[in-house]
């Protein structure tokens, strides 16, 4: 029997729909087919201990699981709770019929319960776009979900309950939150703030002028003057986030795993300082898999380079074009991703 389920996958701070397919035939081996890495090879063996945990029997027969399109890579453990729930369905242990309405996503441990992903929040506005009726997630990433509008958001904690959801045995809470009341109450919501500073009235000033017209800093003063101080408080006196640049600094930290589950929205602008002794790509973003870099991650915020001269020149150099782009692509040879750079950079050395 063949069943569909549905997934997705992030490329860059966007998402494209993913559709699972489970054939079960005579035979006894199983198979992942649609250029899966080795994360999601392995998913066999996390579903068939899942499944059999959870009270139900993985088949013995041929299993064909199909990840389409074909072309593009598919990364990451994420796949685990679809491929699950495909199975289920093939072999007839769970009706099939509702299963073309939701996204379903997350990664299954060996005991049936589900664990966080990455890219909750893209994956949502992408299943939005494409009419689904709903969204079943982790429950520590359910919120990221559920500021989408019209989009039902579930959120789970293990493969039992997705099952009882689907026999129709159980109820699934939907998770709501209201992304503008959310966004109005924690707006400004900083641990630091610019007031604390006593005294230094003529840096204090020249950060207000750079602040108000968003330019580039650089400070210079003995150790203990209190040029890191300063650039910690610098957003506090930023503008305040509009939705639209709180959405879009959400998406980015939730492609990078950075949101915890309290977090549905990130109202206040970023601050981020790396090390000196950071490399190239973990500061543009890139890698194997690309991921955003800090240069992204500061994305309508600050990046606050601290001893700026023990930073490789390389390091420095790769920061030219996102700086005047305000954005950065990262090219491979079988795809090219763009991640928003928009930031104010600050730096700090002695004299």
């Amino acid at each position: 029997m063949l069943v569909k389920t549905y997934g997705s996958a992030v490329y860059g701070v966007n998402a494209l729909t993913i559709t699972i397919e489970v054939n079960i035939s005579s035979g006894t081996k199983y198979y992942m087919v649609g250029l899966p890495d080795n994360a999601v090879k392995e998913s066999l063996q996390r579903v068939a201990s899942a499944i059999k945990v959870s009270g139900y029997h993985m088949p013995r027969q041929k299993i064909v699981v199909n990840l389409a399109p074909a072309d593009i890579k598919k990364e990451g453990s994420s796949y685990d709770l679809p491929i699950a729930i495909g199975i289920l369905a093939a072999s007839g242990q769970i009706p099939a019929e509702e299963l073309e309405d939701y996204f379903i996503m997350g990664e299954l441990s060996l005991d049936g319960s589900i664990q966080p992903i990455k890219g909750a929040l893209p994956i949502a506005i992408q299943a939005q776009q494409e009419s689904f009726k709903g969204f079943i997630l982790p429950r520590q990433n359910v919120r990221e979900a559920a500021i989408v509008n019209d989009l039902v958001a579930y959120g789970v904690e293990n493969l039992a309950q997705v099952i009882a959801f689907f026999n129709k045995t159980e109820t699934l809470e939907q998770v709501k939150v209201n992304t503008k009341e959310e966004f109005l109450k924690n707006i400004n919501n900083y641990e630091h703030d610019f007031a604390d500073v006593k005294g230094q009235e003529n840096i204090k000033r020249a950060l207000e002028i750079a602040a108000a017209g968003g330019h580039n800093v650089i400070l210079i003063g003995p150790p203990g003057a209190g040029k890191t101080m300063l650039a910690k408080r610098l957003p506090t006196i930023l503008p305040p986030l509009n939705l639209n640049e709180a959405l879009e600094t959400t998406k980015i930290h939730s492609v990078a795993g950075k949101l915890s589950a309290a977090d549905a929205l990130m109202t206040i602008r970023p601050y981020r300082s790396p090390h000196h002794t950071i490399s190239d790509v973990a500061l543009v973003g890139g890698g194997i898999n690309p991921q955003p870099g800090e240069i992204s991650l500061a994305h309508n915020g600050v990046l606050f380079l601290d001893e700026l001269p023990e930073f490789k020149r390389t390091v420095l150099e790769v920061m030219r074009q996102p700086l005047e782009d305000r954005k950065v692509a990262i090219a491979r040879a079988r795809f090219s991703v763009e991640y928003p750079a928009s930031f104010m950079l600050v730096a700090s050395m002695n004299p």
